[in-house]
Parts: C-alpha cells; structure tokens; sequence
C-alpha cells in the first residue's frame, strides 16, 4: 500500500520558492524610508546618494612658506596681493576660517587697493617707500572720525588728521579718516598712534590700513572709504585676524 506524497511535494516546493527569492543578488532597503505601493522591494532599489568628504581649503595663491606663518588661531585673514614687486596696486579678499572641515573661505572682496610707491620688500626699511611682505596681525584701530562700530579697540583723535598732496598731486585729507594698525614693528594692543618701534627705527613703522586717497602711500595699505568702514565693523578680534601681504609672487613662496 503506497503512502500519499502530495504533503511532502508540497513543503519541497515551499522550500525551493524561499530559496529562489534569496538566492540571486542580496538586496538592501533604509527601513525609515518611504514605502511605496509595492512595499519594501520598492524602495529597496532606490539608491542613495552619499555626498563626498571634501579636504579643507588652503587661502589661493598661498605657498607653504606663507601658510605656515598664519597662526593657528587665526580665523579671519585679510589676504593683500599685490600685481608686482614694484608695483603700487594691490587687491584685497578677506577670508574666513568658521568650520575646519570646510578650510579657509572667500568673504568680502575682492576689493582694488593701493600699497607702497615703489611695491614690496622682505626688509622693510624707513622712507623706502616699500610696503613689508608678511604676515601680521590686526589688533588695533583708530581714526579722525568716530567709531563705526567696529569690535577692535578704536582710539579716536584729532591727531589723526593728514594734509598735503600724495604721489600723483592727489590730496591726502580724510585718509586717515578711519586706520586699523598693521603689526609691522610696534606693540600690538597700543593705538595705532604709538611710536614704539620694537626692531628699531631704522626699520620703520605706522604701517596701517587707511582710506584710500587715490594714489600710491609710503608703505600702508589704503581701502576706499567704503570698503575701509565694511572691513572696520567686519574684523572681530576674538577671530584673531591677521593680514597677510605682498606681490603675488612672494606669497607664492
């Protein structure tokens, strides 16, 4: 007497059916994604984009020489490059360093300047009529006219007043309108009227960001008056901002 089999043919076939559901490639599905009419299957084909890491940016036009003497701390950076070693114009980008996954990030700018008569040198000297490549920092401003609102220390005074002509016969007045102190060869936390020289005197000094008054300086950067009152109330010194100035080939280096 045969037994009957259709049972067991029955559980063999159940089987199979499972085992051919996963056999071929492995499928993956987000459970918290949206399911849709044809439930879990659906969405389990739906590929997800994944953004890339991205390395943090280093300020253009810098050279390892000029990025290793940008403190640490620093997140702000006025980057002044200049078109030639012995030219007078220059251009201004202010640069921000807010997330350290991002790096350094175009701000203002760019903006065109005017720097010394006769361009750049890595010796500055007095009455050279050059302006010092390097990196400093900004840590003091003042000016004629009162404070625009800026969160560095401002020293208003009348002594800030300028009068006569520059290079091109151009008049100086109002150049001194608003500065911010550039800490080439002096103390740091001083007005920018202080006269202390740390190198010397023979090395010069008063080395500021000033309003531009159309023409080449001695040795400063000039902004027009207002980019300068943009840049004042821009600068925050809990970013320990730094400028970092010359031709574009020096800062290459």
């Amino acid at each position: 007497m045969s037994v009957p089999r259709r049972p067991y043919v029955l559980l063999v076939a159940l089987f199979l059916l499972v085992i051919g559901c996963s056999a071929g490639a492995v499928h993956t599905f987000d459970p918290s994604a949206p399911r849709g009419a044809a439930g879990p299957t659906a969405s389990a084909t739906q590929s997800r984009s994944v953004e890339p890491l991205r390395s943090p940016t280093d300020i253009p036009g810098l050279g390892p020489l000029t990025r290793a003497r940008i403190p640490a701390t620093a997140r702000q950076a006025v980057v002044v490059t200049g078109e030639g070693p012995d030219s007078p114009r220059s251009t201004v980008v202010l640069h921000r360093f807010d997330d350290p996954a991002l790096g350094w990030r175009p701000g203002e700018g760019p903006w065109p300047a005017h720097n010394g008569m006769r361009g750049w040198t890595d010796h500055h000297l007095a009455d050279d009529l050059r302006s010092p490549v390097g990196v400093f920092g900004l840590t003091d401003a003042g000016g004629r006219l009162p404070d625009p609102g800026t969160l560095l220390p401002y020293d208003e005074q009348p002594r800030f007043s300028v009068t006569g002509e520059g290079f091109l016969g151009e008049p100086l007045e109002g150049s001194f309108d608003h500065v911010v102190a550039i800490n080439y060869n002096r103390t740091p936390g001083t007005s920018p009227l202080d006269r202390t020289r740390p190198l010397g005197e023979e090395r010069g000094g008063g080395i500021w960001i000033h309003v531009d008054h159309g023409g080449p300086t001695q040795g400063c950067v000039s902004l027009t008056e207002d980019r300068m009152r943009e840049l004042l109330l821009t600068l925050d010194p809990e970013k320990h901002p730094v400028i970092v100035m010359g031709d574009a080939a020096s800062l290459a280096r």
